[in-house]
């Protein structure tokens, strides 16, 4: 059964607790992998639960094999057709709100919530709910509404169908149309404490716990994500990079590039700018936060070079992960990148 993650569970129970004076709308929000999604997922099969217990879903009732088969009449998942691809199509949900008959197959399945996947909700809300409920419209990720597609929502919003909540999913409120916001109840979620983490990730069969949560950021969703994608937390070739920069050395930018080459050039940027990050706190006398492993080559290196030059490469690389996703030449971009990289740090 879909369940609440176990450092919100008392943040759902007091928010499902007052269910009889519900909010129409409610806007989950709180940092990247910390689990907002599963927060939203588990209150959908709350709310639509027959025999609730402290305000969580029973599991055992007719709405609860309906929610867990995927097959819940009542419950309308709103995500880009990416989203989807994703995950399977297949995560407890009808769905009917998704892209019209055929058009993903003569296109990329697209990034965006459209307005179409909005319109298609028209006829759900006109008929009764199939057990005399609630009915949920599952919304994720929020910012992935184009514009369109918000205003329509939003007019949705300013005149709610009757036993209907709207669960919107976000990492980034400000994204979003203020008007929107303003629709909808705010229920902020909070990352958990290291520790609790630290037990979860244990639980998961995740080894070096503290160094996954770390390359994470703090967040334990991440952490597993990663741990499940990669064989190390810090990866090999960031040592390789680092470890002749401590020494004043410049590094072998070809046979690193070598072995990026077939690595995806958003996973190779984003580890460069958390390494930039501990750059930075190092430089200021912090501790690192992303790859204790590199700790003494990070402060070494960092004390050769001037923070402003080490800001000002960072900031390059954000500019730089804008391009991740275009059709480049793959060994020319991580090689001019990694020479950028190497020169800011001689």
């Amino acid at each position: 059964m879909n369940s609440f993650l176990p450092w919100h569970l008392d943040t759902a129970r007091a928010w499902l607790d007052q269910r009889e004076r519900f909010a129409h709308a409610w806007l989950l929000h709180g940092e990247a992998g910390i689990g907002k999604l599963d927060f939203a997922i588990a209150a959908a099969a709350s709310l639509l639960c027959e025999m609730p217990q402290d305000g969580l879903a029973c599991g055992h009732c007719i709405a609860c094999g309906w929610f867990v088969s995927g097959n819940h009449p009542d419950l309308r998942r709103i995500r880009p057709e990416a989203v989807a691809v994703a995950e399977g199509a297949q995560n407890g949900e009808s769905d009917e709100a998704e892209a019209p008959a055929g058009s993903a197959s003569k296109r990329a399945p697209s990034k965006d919530i459209r307005i179409d996947q909005i319109r298609s909700l028209e006829s759900w809300f006109n008929t009764a709910t199939h057990r005399g409920g609630w009915r949920v419209a599952l919304l994720y990720p929020a910012q992935a509404l184009n514009t369109i597609a918000a205003n329509a929502l939003l007019k949705v919003l300013e005149e709610p169908p009757a036993h209907t909540v709207f669960l919107l999913v976000t990492d980034a409120p400000d994204r979003l149309l203020p008007t929107l916001v303003s629709r909808c109840r705010r229920l902020p979620l909070a990352a958990p404490p290291a520790e609790t983490a630290l037990q979860w990730l244990a639980e998961q069969g995740a080894k070096q716990p503290e160094q996954w949560l770390a390359a994470a950021g703090g967040t334990p969703l991440s952490a597993l994500r990663l741990s499940q994608k990669q064989d190390e937390p810090c990866p090999g070739w960031l040592g390789q990079l680092l470890a002749p920069l401590a020494q004043g050395h410049r590094p072998d930018v070809g046979n690193l590039t070598e072995i990026l080459e077939k690595t995806a050039a958003a996973e190779w940027l984003d580890a460069l700018q958390r390494v930039f990050t501990d750059l930075m706190l190092a430089a200021h006398g912090l501790p690192v936060r992303y790859f204790p492993a590199l700790a003494d080559a990070v402060a070494r290196t960092a004390a050769r070079v001037q923070a402003a030059r080490l800001a000002d490469t960072a900031n390059w690389l954000s500019s730089q992960r804008a391009l991740a996703g275009h059709t480049l030449n793959s060994k020319l971009f991580i090689h001019a990148t990694l020479q950028r990289v190497a020169l800011a740090l001689t």
